[in-house]
């Protein structure tokens, strides 16, 4: 197997340390388990769904708000939503008996360090696992995690201070994908190492332990995040999957490797929509924005692969691959397929149908004005349709917008015809699902239920899974987890496969001890650098225990086979550095200054590499922040782990700039960002700008500071039996004596409990921000 360093990646160890995977109630789940459906394409094979609905009075209504789809396993429907206001808003994943909406369990998770506006929650949908009924979800902010059909938590990764998942306005959020052992999902990373470049990356874990098997980098520079769904399959005898990706292409992609196949460049733009996968031998996308429209487009699929993964992956010109294309675009609405018909909501609000063979138009169907996220459901023959508006629909304070429509739909070889149309309470994002006898959609207000009560004797049987191929003769290791976060002393036990050239397991190791392990240095690295750790006669790895942190790689061989992983060793608190040890052997070869001397930050630190250098300022070393690639110009940084609470950081602070403009640089204190912000002269503590930030953004000046002065910041969380907190901050001239009183003291009644140390920077006016002697303590 390949080093991981271009397609495998980042492997934690859970943040629930020692819950054992036995623990869960393993129970087979029969329903609508993922937001596609059994057969992902949106199309649901049950009969004797309603023909009509009535808003006014549907089966069962709950006040759950939210842009997600439901998913429905063993009588149990499980939905993301958010409750609560202002800085106390939270993200929830609630459980609902299907039959009479009484909700049985919800679990909570704040907002934190996220670029979320507005109400754009909930934009991902849950997953259930067939296998062992366990339900996946990932939140706005990077919470990815597993739960048992009882809400118990299995474990949870935060996937921002793990792997350095960035956020955007948009929140556009990854529903999680399950195949076999694996749970995968994906998001646009700024990792360290190798993959400290931003890509859209995928990642896959073990689904019962938690423990990343490979990370993924099958695109280009990302344009925009992407929340296209991948849809498995099979090519070339290997298990696959297809998926659109944030740099404008569409993949292929080896699900039990990460290996990238091929990918086909299609838009300049990030593309949303989920792929269609025709016959087995094409796929269909679309693509557009609301300020530039796409096209949709068919493309044979290619048999094609890499001679040399590492290389990534082959990348075919369109006109080589294209079968046809039409004018209909979307920007976040993903198509479904029925048949031999795609059908699909336009940017502007017509319903179409397309033969999925030549991509031709059959018809279209005027709903609404335009479409967001919501995508049509085929069941019974017929077409539920959400809009994101009903034109003219007036809420009861007489406001317009805030009325979604639903409209029922039968669709005819010439034309569609409506069965009925109603104006629902919120806006509609989600996608409606139907099981036993009922549809059930989600506005921005409401989870509605329209059916019949009782069981439908028209329950289709669930569909047979796809036999997989036989493995072949084994050609490579692969050892799970793929990387490993530890504290000096820490020790780990790893599991290893034997793959065949496909992916597929021929066998588990089972004599650790005739594995031989040895450091490893990927030819490509800038920072050669080795974790300080040594293994056990029985295969464990232990880190060394030294204050240092460090980052590396191992590679694992038996029987003439190969296997790599890789992690990092961080100490706990105290955290110290003042970067006086670096040396300065590089040099910048940028086009905005001068040749310059500088070191790479700190390799173990998550979101440093590319955002930060460690450079002299008048005869002192320190962290500096880059500003040759606008796409950096805001930058997070990770020092730590998720656990972490309790602590006060604090370190010397510096924004270049003169009396109009200046940058802003902070610390994070779990979860929270206390930042300096240059040009609103202020002291500011936030955790989303939109919910939890003081003083507000119109409110005057707290703190005058200076450029090219060096200033002390200094912030801590106090937290209360009731789970409620107060964050503390000041700031002071670094040669003056430290003030009494804090600056800042923000409560916050749903306070974060834990949480990385972090640094941060913003130069967006080309004008560099200084950190030095960061220092993280016990309180």
């Amino acid at each position: 197997m390949k080093p991981p360093f271009s397609t495998a990646g980042l492997a934690l160890g859970l943040a629930l340390a020692g819950l054992a995977a036995s623990e869960s109630p393993a129970a087979p789940a029969r329903g609508w388990l993922s937001w596609r459906g059994p057969r992902q394409n949106g199309v649901s094979l049950e009969k004797n769904l309603p023909d009509t609905l009535d808003a006014k009075n549907p089966l069962w209504i709950a006040d759950y708000p939210g842009q997600s789809t439901p998913v429905i396993a063993n009588g149990k429907l499980y939905l993301l939503g958010y409750l609560g206001d202002g800085p106390d808003l939270q993200e929830v994943l609630a459980c609902f008996d299907a039959e009479t909406g009484a909700k049985l369990w919800d679990q909570r998770y704040s907002d934190f360090l996220s670029d979320t506006i507005y109400l754009r929650y909930a934009t991902s949908s849950a997953a259930v696992d067939p296998e062992t009924g366990n339900v996946y979800l990932q939140g706005t902010q990077g919470i990815f995690a597993s739960l048992t059909a009882d809400g118990k938590l299995l474990w949870q990764h935060s996937m921002m201070e793990e792997f350095g998942r960035l956020t955007f306005p948009n929140s556009r959020t990854a529903s999680p994908l399950i195949d076999g052992d694996l749970v995968i999902t994906r998001g646009i990373t700024a990792n360290w190492g190798l993959h400290g470049p931003a890509a859209d990356r995928f990642y896959a874990f073990d689904k019962r332990t938690g423990e990343l098997v490979w990370s993924s980098s099958p695109g280009g520079q990302p344009k925009d995040n992407s929340f296209s769904h991948p849809q498995l399959g099979f090519l070339g005898g290997r298990r696959v999957f297809y998926v659109a990706l944030g740099d404008g292409s569409v993949a292929c992609v080896n699900a039990r490797t990460g290996d990238p196949l091929w990918r086909v460049p299609l838009f300049r733009a990030g593309i949303n929509a989920t792929v269609l996968v025709h016959n087995h031998d094409k796929i269909i996308a679309i693509y557009g924005t609301p300020y530039e429209p796409g096209q949709m487009v068919a493309l044979k699929i290619p048999n094609v692969a890499p001679t040399n993964p590492a290389a990534g992956p082959v990348v075919i010109e369109r006109a080589t691959a294209e079968l046809w294309s039409n004018e209909l675009s979307t920007s976040t609405t993903s198509p479904i397929l029925a048949g031999d018909t795609i059908y699909v909501v336009g940017e502007k609000g017509d319903l179409c149908a397309v033969d999925a063979n030549t991509g031709k138009i059959q018809w279209k169907l005027k709903i609404g004005i335009e479409q967001r996220n919501a995508c049509p459901l085929y069941a019974d023959a017929k077409l539920y349709v959400p809009m994101l508006d009903d034109p003219g629909a007036k809420s009861e304070g007489g406001e317009t917008g805030s009325k979604g429509a639903f409209y029922v739909i039968k669709p005819g070889a010439k034309a569609g015809e409506i069965l009925s149309h109603v104006t629902l309470d919120g806006r509609c994002f989600g996608t409606p699902v139907a099981y036993n006898g009922k549809v059930y959609l989600q506005t921005t207000r409401h989870l509605y239920c329209f059916g019949k009560p009782g069981n439908n004797p028209d329950l289709p049987p669930e569909p047979p899974p796809e036999p997989w191929p036989s493995p072949g003769a084994a050609t490579q290791l692969q050892i799970i987890p793929s990387e490993v976060l530890l504290r000096p002393r820490q020790a780990v036990a790893f599991r290893v496969r034997k793959l065949d050239a496909n992916g597929f397991t021929v066998e588990e190791v089972k004599d650790m001890e005739l594995l031989k392990w040895t450091p490893y240095i990927p030819p490509t690295a800038r920072v050669r650098s080795t974790l300080k750790g040594s293994f056990t006669a029985d295969g464990k790895l232990v880190a060394a225990n030294e204050p240092t942190p460090s980052a590396g790689a191992f590679e694992a061989t038996l029987d003439g086979l190969k296997g790599y992983c890789k992690g990092r060793v961080l100490p706990g608190l105290p955290i110290k550095q003042d970067f006086d040890s670096f040396a300065l052997s590089e040099t910048t070869t940028n086009s905005i200054e001068p040749p310059t001397p500088f070191a790479y930050p700190p390799l173990p630190w998550i979101g440093a590499r590319f955002k930060f250098e460690v450079r002299e300022r008048e005869g002192n070393k320190c962290l500096v922040k880059t500003i040759d690639n606008k796409f950096f110009q805001r930058a997070t940084v990770f020092l730590g782990d998720p656990s972490l609470k309790n602590y006060t950081i604090e370190a010397d602070v510096m924004s270049d700039g003169n009396k109009r403009k200046m940058s802003e640089v902070g610390l994070i204190n779990q979860r929270y960002l206390i930042v300096l912000k240059g040009n609103e002269q202020k002291l500011e503590i936030n955790s989303n700008l939109e919910r939890l930030r003081v003083p507000a953004m119109n409110e005057p000046s707290n703190f005058k500071w200076s450029p090219s002065l060096w200033y002390h910041l200094k912030a801590r969380v106090d937290l209360a039996a009731d789970g409620s907190g107060v964050v503390r901050a000041k700031a002071w001239k670094k040669s003056e004596p430290e003030p009494q009183s804090w600056t800042l003291e923000v409560p916050h009644r749903h306070a974060h409990q834990n949480g990385c140390p972090g640094l941060y920077g913003f130069a967006p006016q080309d004008m560099r921000v200084y950190i030095d002697n960061v220092n993280v303590t016990a309180n």
